[in-house]
């Protein structure tokens, strides 16, 4: 894929703050949600803050060479719910968040050091094309379900269908047209007007529903009301400044219970899913090499952005108590946009931590319709979805080898075959990945025979060929030793 600024291209002043505004809007929605689903007081702005500063991180110990933003992982909800529940009479609070997102960012280092002397080849042994590229697809099409729930209100009727109320209706107009407007800026548009289109879809989509909201106001038509600004701008609702998780460390209720155990819990519900978003991270940095054309995992190396994401996410926990991770709305955003230019991405970080501070943009932010963000979502997700589908073009997808091992990865995958473990889940992505690679090695054991069958017909063929190019005086002159040697 041609992009139209490259990864150490630097946009002009203007048009940076605008793509930088574009990927902040690509990831605030799953970023801001995690620390809304998880409660406990946990902070948005704070999480906002974290996310900038671990993406930072990342970019430094990448050397600014690989164009990903880092945001709340969904893949730790259990393990932070379950880090405030505590066990028996105790729970350290922030302080057993913390702990957790230590020791899975730990495990990244760990698996970093590994790959630093054992290298990447084995990768593209257990995870080919063929493994890797449904595995992407996966990425997108799981988070199909979340991108139409948001797009038409979420309200589901019992037969399973949404139910299309006045509301529902309404969303469904305002994300029709937020996805309208996307795609006709992003075919039709000229310039910077093509860059964009994730920014005047949201603006688009946000008039609409404003004014949607405007008429909610009428007596009788309060179904209209698609944005809560009595909510979202009132002035006890604003986070005037990022209520920072290491601020309430020793908030926690230590009890009397065995804090050791505690730490075990802890310890189990956060170290497994580390290795289920190493997965991810692996399917993430293939995706964005694909579409950027330059491989990540050799240049600035798996060790190096291993680390940034491990150590990002250690530092992201301290202030908004969320572990990060690669996100792939981020790479959507660049596959769309044309712009990997690693300069964008830093903006958008630090326009993420001054933005933390800034509590009426932060609820400008958070009323954002979710159907508006449906909108985008839609196309996002399914860029994501297709890019990942790319990767298996060269494919001979006649072999049935490669046949079964992109089906069982695909149906995993969609059918949401996540798998819960006491506190521990592995994600259908994980699983699918897992899967996929198990169903890949099962059909490829007798390949290393054949290989070396072969290897042996190379090795006689060649044999026979030089015998075959020995010269013919040569062979006279052997013919005539011998019979001198018979009279002898």
């Amino acid at each position: 894929m041609q992009m139209i600024y490259g990864v150490k291209d630097r946009p002009k002043a203007g048009r940076l703050i605008l793509f930088s505004l574009q990927q902040l809007l690509a990831i605030l929605a799953a970023t801001i949600t995690v620390p809304i689903v998880v409660g406990n007081g946990m902070s948005i702005s704070a999480a906002l803050f974290g996310a900038g500063v671990g993406t930072v991180v990342y970019l430094l110990f990448t050397k600014f060479k690989s164009p990903v933003f880092l945001g709340s992982s969904f893949a730790f909800l259990g393990s932070m719910s379950a880090a405030f529940a505590g066990a028996a009479t105790a729970t350290l609070g922030y302080l057993g968040i913390l702990i957790g997102a230590i020791l899975a960012g730990l495990v990244y280092v760990i698996i970093a050091v590994i790959v630093k002397f054992a290298g990447v080849k084995w990768i593209d042994k257990v995870m080919p094309a063929v493994v890797i590229g449904p595995t992407v697809a996966i990425i997108g099409l799981s988070l199909a379900g979340s991108a139409v729930s948001q797009f038409t209100g979420g309200v589901v009727a019992s037969t399973g269908a949404y139910e299309m109320n006045v509301n529902g209706i309404l969303c469904v107009i305002c994300g029709l047209v937020t996805l309208a407007v996307t795609i006709v800026s992003s075919v039709y548009g000229k310039k910077l007007m093509k860059m964009i289109p994730f920014v005047l879809g949201i603006l688009a989509g946000y008039v609409m529903a404003a004014i949607f909201t405007a008429f909610s106001y009428i007596d009788g038509a309060e179904a209209m009301r698609i944005i809560d600004f009595e909510y979202y701008f009132n002035a006890s609702n604003i986070e005037w400044y990022p209520n920072f998780s290491f601020i309430k460390l020793f908030d926690g209720d230590f009890g009397d219970a065995n804090i050791g155990a505690y730490i075990g819990t802890i310890a189990v519900a956060y170290i497994p899913v580390a290795f289920v978003t190493f997965a991810e991270h692996l399917a993430d940095h293939k995706n964005i090499s694909s579409i950027i054309e330059a491989d990540l995992l050799k240049d600035p190396g798996l060790s190096r952005t291993l680390l940034g994401d491990g150590v990002g996410s250690m530092v992201g926990a301290i202030f908004g108590g969320c572990p990060n991770t690669t996100y792939g709305e981020s790479v959507g955003c660049v596959a769309i946009s044309g712009n990997a230019s690693v300069i964008t991405i830093f903006v958008t970080a630090l326009m993420a931590v001054v933005a933390s501070f800034i509590g009426p943009f932060v609820a400008f932010l958070a009323s954002i319709p979710a159907c508006v963000m449906g909108g985008v979502c839609v196309a996002l997700y399914g860029f994501i979805a297709v890019s990942g589908l790319k990767m298996i073009q060269k494919v001979d997808l006649g072999d049935n080898k490669n046949l079964f091992v992109v089906s069982v990865i695909l149906i995993a995958g969609v059918g949401g075959m996540a798998l819960q473990f006491g506190k521990v889940t592995v994600t259908a992505i994980a699983t699918a990945l897992i899967l996929g690679i198990l169903t890949n090695v099962l059909v490829r054991i007798n390949d290393k025979k054949k290989d070396k069958n072969e290897q042996l017909v190379i090795e006689e063929v060649a044999e026979g060929d030089i015998l075959k190019d020995v010269p013919a005086d040569e062979n006279i002159n052997n013919e005539t030793e011998g019979n001198t040697n018979e009279k002898l």
